[in-house]
């Protein structure tokens, strides 16, 4: 029993993490549709992402520093709990008068500040049980996690919304926070906690203000000096920056090339959307069962090509090849996997533990410093450029990127470098 111990610890966590993304995806489709039909405002749809958004991106780092101080199960318990009550409150206000949008849009904000705690610990978790040759393989289960929620919970939504309303969502998610809580605790995690009593006890002194966030970017500074001293997962960190610039807009034009250049229909819309996700949980499960190449920057390298390949020929297709379009985003969902589980093991198998939280903190905060300037960037341009030039100039974009990132030593060697990080 004691040799499947962090199977079933894993198992236990995973599974709450399944309802909790489900019911989440659930209300944040109730967030959306909301936010529509009593606006009809294409800004306070993009102030509601922008709201989702910079939690991350300016708590994330910050973050990274507590889920490094306290125990792995007191971060997720909290993160769990503070988004449950967020939506707690947010029923109250539904349950009295008409929900006004404002009150949606803070309550995206202060969701996202728990997601930026819940994250990082989530990531750290499974290096902290499981041995080191199974991580790959379990970050391909990871991704079918959150990809099966997702996809389950956006069909769930389009039942819900128009029976029961938003308030139903909103319990729904609450009781997913909190059997999320529940498995977290049946779990018995023992693990996290163990920069508590080193840096955060070096630091103590005086316990002003000042000299706690001196204390907390001091801790901050030193995980970013780790990260950067491990050569290949910081080279493979900003070329993901580059990715995601280049990737961020193709998740935003979908809707365009399936109803403007393919003639179809928000159902064919929506039906490429889920092509994408089924792509996504196919390259999850592949993941999960052959660990990829040996080389896992090969692994990486590969999915960026396919996804680039994949965007390049969508790109190309004619106003009659809805069909084949379909096949490049079942394309570009499998290889999604591919190109984030390696780098997520390959962080988690050669980071000190007790600077995990820190570099999956920072790794969240700078990807989500991406998103925003490539949505920027597309909204500029991809009017007047077109969404199939966007797309065949993104693949070829993505297609180079892969070639730049092979042509780099670090990379290339990342698995038999003796890299080290400075104390």
């Amino acid at each position: 029993m004691a040799k499947r111990s962090w199977q079933v610890k894993l198992a236990c966590v995973w599974g709450g993490e399944l309802i909790s993304v489900l019911t989440s995806s659930i209300l944040q489709m109730g967030f959306i549709w909301h936010i529509t039909l009593s606006t009809n405002s294409a800004s306070m749809l993009s102030l509601a992402s922008l709201a989702g958004f910079l939690p991350l991106a300016a708590f994330g780092t910050f973050a990274g520093v507590i889920v490094d101080r306290m125990p792995i199960k007191r971060v997720l318990i909290g993160a769990d709990l503070f988004i449950a009550a967020v939506s707690a409150l947010v029923a109250a206000v539904s349950a009295t008068c008409a929900l006004p949008v404002w009150v949606v849009i803070v309550a995206l904000f202060f969701r996202a500040i728990g997601s930026a705690f819940h994250t990082p610990a989530f990531q750290t978790l499974t290096p902290l049980v499981a041995p080191p040759e199974h991580l790959t393989r379990l970050a391909g289960v990871s991704q079918a996690v959150q990809s099966g929620g997702y996809i389950l919970g956006t069909a769930v939504a389009a039942v819900i919304y128009p029976l029961w309303g938003l308030t139903a969502m909103i319990a729904l998610d609450v009781l997913g926070a909190l059997l999320a809580t529940v498995a977290v605790m049946v779990a018995r995690l023992d693990v996290g906690g163990a920069q508590a009593a080193g840096e955060a006890a070096e630091a103590a002194g005086p316990v002003g203000i000042s000299s706690r966030v001196r204390a907390l970017l001091r801790e901050t500074v030193a995980g970013y000096r780790v990260l950067r001293a491990y050569r290949g997962l910081f080279a493979l960190l900003w070329c993901g920056f580059v990715f995601t610039l280049v990737f961020s807009p193709i998740s935003a034009l979908f809707p365009l090339m399936t109803i403007d250049h393919f003639g179809g229909t928000t159902a064919d819309a929506a039906t490429a959307e889920i092509v994408f996700s089924v792509g996504m949980i196919a390259g999850s499960a592949l993941l999960a069962s052959t660990g990829g190449f040996k080389n896992r920057a090969l692994t990486v390298v590969a999915a960026t090509a396919l996804y680039g390949a994949a965007t390049l020929v969508a790109g190309l297709l004619g106003p009659n090849g809805y069909v084949a379009f379909l096949a490049m985003s079942f394309l570009m969902g499998v290889s999604s996997p591919f190109y984030s589980g390696p780098q997520t093991a390959l962080m988690q198998e050669k980071v000190p533990p007790e600077y995990l939280g820190r570099v999956f903190g920072l790794y969240g905060a700078i990807m989500s410093w991406a998103l925003p300037i490539g949505l920027a960037v597309s909204s500029l341009f991809a009017d007047g450029v077109g969404a199939t030039l966007w797309f065949a100039g993104a693949g070829a974009a993505m297609l180079l990127l892969a070639l730049a990132t092979w042509a780099i030593p670090s990379i290339r060697t990342i698995e038999t470098d003796s890299e080290r990080a400075a104390d």
